[in-house]
């Protein structure tokens, strides 16, 4: 069994929803020496989030991102989480309801993700800075 795993700091994403699939498969190319595994994405913030899914039509992820803006508001008056600004605390909702990580198959060295998908980082803060993912891949 092979175990590989790398840190990266993606650069500033503005805040919505971003395909970062080339980024992390460049971050560890040796996924190629794997034939039947895992990998798995994580990231190490609570108002940022991942997810997987459409990668070929972009209005998917501006949808996305107007959905998740009204069925998780800024501003709510029952927020008390308010001191790092009006889009916190609604970050911290909106990355608990996606979650922290991915988990995909690797197969004959490569992810395997159908034919439109691809992943997402979620940006939900409107000055997030950069994102600290942790990309682990083990197999055979």
């Amino acid at each position: 069994m092979k175990f590989l795993q790398e840190q990266i700091k993606l650069k500033p994403y503005p805040r919505g929803f971003h395909l970062i699939t080339d980024e992390i498969l460049n971050a560890i190319p040796q996924i190629r020496e794997i034939n039947v595994g895992q990998l798995q994405v994580f990231i190490k913030h609570t108002s940022a989030s991942l997810t997987i899914n459409e990668n070929a039509d972009y209005t998917v992820r501006t949808d996305f991102e107007s959905h998740f803006n009204k069925m998780v508001p800024e501003n709510a008056p029952y927020y008390k989480h308010t001191y790092e600004g009006p889009d916190d605390m609604p970050a911290h909702i909106k990355a608990s309801l996606l979650g922290t990580s991915v988990q995909i198959p690797i197969t004959k060295g490569k992810p395997n993700l159908g034919i439109w998908q691809g992943i997402y980082l979620c940006e939900h803060r409107d000055y997030g800075g950069s994102r600290a993912l942790v990309i682990t891949a083990f197999g055979t």
